[in-house]
């Protein structure tokens, strides 16, 4: 297996990469893996003490458990026990309060929380707007969770691709004819069938077989691109880290049982 980076943004938020030597099978394992069991930090339990907002108390819990905590993957684990949840465990809960009083929008950078290292990843994301005389005032617990239990859990989106070589043939004939059937984004501006349209907009699936003698799309066998966007709670290098370390742990538990 080689895996091969593409393109990273700066924030380490976004990554394209691609791999080579592997099947199906595997880079589907990846994807699920970095969706459902990569565990993050999202608040869990709301202790609201004053709440005069115009949000009910169901909705303002809501949005405060959708927004994405920085986790410090090190210093936190997941719980082994639903003791350690209801205890507070240092292990894996955190947590957090909230108290505004002033007219205007209640922002997430409002939110104090016990460990600097674990803040909400969105300084400026919204969570309530008050008006003159109302105010919030909360305790908030997070909890170290995996997103095969609840989305807010899930520290990013993977997809992939299988790589593909495109072969356009020049037929004016038969493009007069098919022309109808590929999308409208894969024809440049005089008109012709542009590779680089087709996989900037992801066309690739789009074109194969619509007409080989036109457009024929080759799949290449254990070759992949990959895209992950990370929702702001590790950086895709940590995500990506982190599920090779449960796919090697499963693999070696697997091996002790067989």
């Amino acid at each position: 297996m080689k895996c091969t980076k593409i393109d990273s943004s700066k924030d380490n938020l976004n990554v394209k990469f691609e791999i080579t030597g592997v099947d199906d099978a595997f880079i589907n394992t990846l994807r699920r893996t970095v969706i459902e069991e990569v565990p993050t930090l999202a608040v869990e339990d709301i202790d609201i003490k004053d709440n005069s907002s115009a949000l009910f108390d169901e909705m303002l819990a809501l949005r405060l458990g959708l927004i994405p905590i920085k986790t410090d993957i090190g210093s936190y684990q997941l719980p082994t026990t639903q003791a350690e949840i209801t205890e507070r465990s240092a292990k894996c809960t955190l947590q957090l309060s909230l108290k505004a009083n002033k007219k205007g929008m209640v922002y997430a950078k409002a939110v104090q929380s016990k460990d600097p290292k674990c803040t909400f990843a969105y300084e400026d994301m919204p969570i309530v707007k008050l008006i003159a005389k109302q105010k919030v005032d909360c305790t908030l617990w997070a909890v170290m969770g995996q997103g095969k239990e609840h989305i807010k859990w899930s520290p990013g989106l993977i997809w992939y691709n299988q790589n593909a070589k495109i072969t356009i043939k020049d037929n004016k004939e038969l493009l007069e004819q098919f022309k109808h059937k590929f999308p409208e984004l894969i024809f440049d501006k005089s008109g012709k069938i542009s590779e680089k349209l087709i996989r900037e907009n992801n066309l690739v699936d789009a074109v194969d077989r619509v007409c080989p003698e036109l457009v024929d799309v080759e799949y290449q066998d254990g070759e992949y691109t990959a895209k992950l966007e990370s929702f702001g709670q590790l950086t895709t290098k940590e995500i990506l880290t982190e599920a090779a370390k449960i796919i090697q742990a499963k693999a070696k538990e697997m091996e002790k049982l067989l």
